[in-house]
């Protein structure tokens, strides 16, 4: 099974059936229910760093190294979990305490600078988390009910768009390198917006991909560590999506 999620790139589910064969117990191979479990573990640990790095930003308890290991840290934290899916157990929730730290800072800033525009509303970083967690749901919903499909076609459509995707942000990077930059798309136009909400579009629909995948490794009778691997892909759709989400946000508040 394949996944534009880059964590679930590969078929990792091949042979289990025969490795494990009729002595697979639900304490040595992966349940839906352990890795919904192993989700909620991981969203908890980046809620208290994300509440950390919020609460102690730009004061001495938040020295500002944190801020460069947190990013740096993850992508490499990241990258060994997605070689090594045995280390998942440990990496997955070092991952999630770096992303925690990350996006508590840049929802600060955002924070700040749209208060005036969300006041009354609790801030553009909640209204932001709440939408993430309403997607969510939502998403899982259309799964579980079976409204939308998983199949081969829509597999591969996902997966194409977010290459396309993660190609188009690798372009704009090394061009802004040289000073080239693409306003058009990244600002508050309706291009932009049109831009935003399509990436949001194609992030939830990865959600998808990732509840496919935590329900194939179930079947397959993959081992326990999946559990984590699972929760793990999880966590790195919704961060992206939630900042798609808050920068959508962001597009529209700067439209008033």
């Amino acid at each position: 099974m394949r996944s534009s999620n880059p964590a679930f790139s590969q078929d990792m589910f091949a042979g289990y059936d025969q490795v494990y064969g009729v002595e697979r117990t639900r304490s040595t191979v992966t349940t839906v229910q352990g890795s919904v479990a192993k989700t909620f573990l991981l969203a908890a640990i980046l809620s208290f760093t994300a509440l950390y790095s919020w609460n102690f930003l730009g004061t001495p308890q938040f020295p500002a190294f944190l801020l460069p290991v947190s990013f740096i840290g993850g992508f490499i934290v990241a990258m060994i979990t997605i070689f090594k899916p045995s280390a998942a157990p440990v990496t997955a929730p070092l991952y999630a305490a770096l992303e925690g730290l990350l996006l508590g800072a840049i929802s600060r800033y955002y924070d700040l600078a749209y208060a005036a525009k969300f006041q009354g509303t609790g801030g553009i970083a909640l209204q932001a988390v709440m939408l993430t967690a309403g997607t969510l749901f939502v998403m899982l919903f259309v799964y579980s009910t079976g409204l939308v499909r998983v199949t081969e076609k829509l597999k591969a459509g996902i997966i194409v768009a977010t290459g396309a995707l993660g190609l188009f942000y690798m372009v704009t990077i090394l061009l802004s390198l040289f000073g080239v930059q693409m306003p058009l798309v990244f600002s508050a136009t309706p291009l932009g917006i049109g831009f935003s909400l399509f990436v949001v579009g194609l992030a939830a629909f990865n959600l998808l991909l990732d509840f496919d995948f935590i329900e194939k490794a179930a079947y397959a009778g993959a081992p326990k560590y999946m559990e984590w691997y699972g929760a793990f892909g999880l966590m790195v759709t919704l961060v992206w999506l939630y900042l798609e989400i808050l920068r959508l946000l962001a597009k529209l508040s700067d439209r008033r």
